[in-house]
């Protein structure tokens, strides 16, 4: 006769303490895997961001409406002057039904809304194919090869990638891409992300693990974009310094820092820096600097026997690439700044002028004149011409010192 084996009475609640506490670990798990930020898909839509609106009417939704339509006209112009490199008031003027006909959306970035006003900073979403024919864009003529980006940003001597969702990675995620020469291979963070594409990755100099990572993700090589975030005090102004690097051994292809007056201003600032990072990997693509590293492509022996074999009863000749170099220059502009609101409108104003790769702000002089030194990838002619495309007039007081005003 069998006789039943008996559990003791301390064993059922230590079985159903572990049980309980692997059904946690799981959840946690499951939980901790929607941590990601899924990047949104802008192949169909030419972006123009940052459009300021100011609408009083009779009643809130008309001043609303107002306010969409003029940034719809204003949106025109800035991507007509952003695609012809000329002055946006020489855009050719738009009746309302062909602008709501081009327009594929309003992002809103920021808005207040009153009884009678409306003030917004917004965003226009232009369909690429409608818009393209009457810009002469078909397409972009040259685009560079799948590149990984990896947003690495560190705070409080703390760096970290994709561990929990922060402000640069989000930046990246909404960045609109169909206007970049880059080909941009972005991540959503989940899964097994945060192991493979963490901090101490991208510093990793060993070829083999990168080809097995970039098989995965399906890219070439990588581009890593780096921000060092640097607060006075909690919850106030943040400055902020972004280095832009290629490839496994981390060349360094530009650097620029940016400064926000407060943590509302955070995330503003955070995309500002993702448009001028995508500047600073366009210039670079341009120049040559983007080309995939060899040693990151896995090659079967026979494959590679063929192709150098025909190669050589090709007769090729030997490539001479030289690459084009503009000098940076560092200029003092004066500017009038009579509210804190003006100095950091000034500052983002002249950071988006093309070839200006920093713009800060060294003498700040609330109610008179700030002096902001600005580094630009050219002369003062040069500079002085691209601010007056912006919208500034623009006076030279001597030497490397312009002096702006609107």
């Amino acid at each position: 006769m069998k006789r039943l084996r008996t559990i003791p009475a301390l064993a059922i609640p230590v079985a159903l303490v572990l049980l309980v506490a692997g059904t946690v670990m799981v959840q946690a798990q499951l939980e901790g895997a929607d941590r990601g930020i899924p990047p949104i898909d802008s192949t169909s839509n030419l972006e123009v961001n940052g459009i300021e609106v100011d609408v009083s009417a009779e009643d809130s939704e008309r001043a609303r409406v107002e306010g969409w339509r003029r940034a719809q006209a204003e949106g025109w112009k800035m991507l007509w002057s952003r695609t012809t490199g000329r002055p946006a008031a020489q855009a050719p003027r738009l009746t309302e039904s062909v602008l709501n006909s081009i327009v594929s959306g309003i992002v809103i970035e920021q808005e207040q809304i009153g009884p009678t006003r409306y003030i917004a900073r917004l965003g226009v979403l232009f369909d690429r194919a409608r818009t393209g024919q009457m810009l002469g864009v078909q397409g972009l003529v040259r685009r560079s090869a799948p590149l990984l980006v990896i947003p690495v940003m560190t705070t409080g001597s703390t760096p970290y990638s994709f561990e929990f969702r922060n402000e640069w990675q989000r930046a990246w995620a909404q960045f609109r891409t169909a206007g970049s020469p880059i080909d941009y291979v972005r991540t959503s963070g989940a899964g097994v992300d945060p192991l493979l594409l963490n901090r101490a990755q991208t510093g990793r100099r060993g070829r083999g693990w990168w080809r097995m990572v970039l098989d995965r993700y399906g890219a070439a090589d990588i581009l890593v974009a780096e921000v060092a975030l640097r607060r006075l005090y909690p919850g106030g102004p943040a400055i902020a310094t972004f280095t832009a690097r290629f490839g496994p051994d981390g060349q360094v292809l530009g650097r620029f820092a940016l400064r926000a007056a407060g943590s509302e201003q955070l995330p503003r600032m955070m995309d500002e820096g993702v448009r001028r990072m995508d500047a600073i990997y366009a210039r670079a693509l341009g120049a040559g600097l983007l080309l995939p590293d060899p040693s990151l492509v896995i090659i079967e022996p026979e494959v590679r026997r063929e192709i150098e074999e025909s190669v050589i009863d090709l007769d090729l000749p030997e490539p001479t690439t030289t690459l084009p170099s503009a000098p940076a220059a560092t200029f003092n502009i004066q500017v009038e700044t009579p509210d804190p609101g003006s100095v950091q409108n000034a500052e983002v104003s002249v950071s988006r002028v093309n070839g200006v790769t920093s713009a800060i702000t060294t003498s700040l002089a609330l109610g008179g004149t700030s002096i902001m030194r600005v580094t630009y990838t050219g002369d003062a002619a040069a500079l002085q011409a691209a601010l007056q495309s912006q919208g500034w007039q623009v006076q030279a007081v001597g030497g490397n010192t312009l002096r702006i005003s609107r």
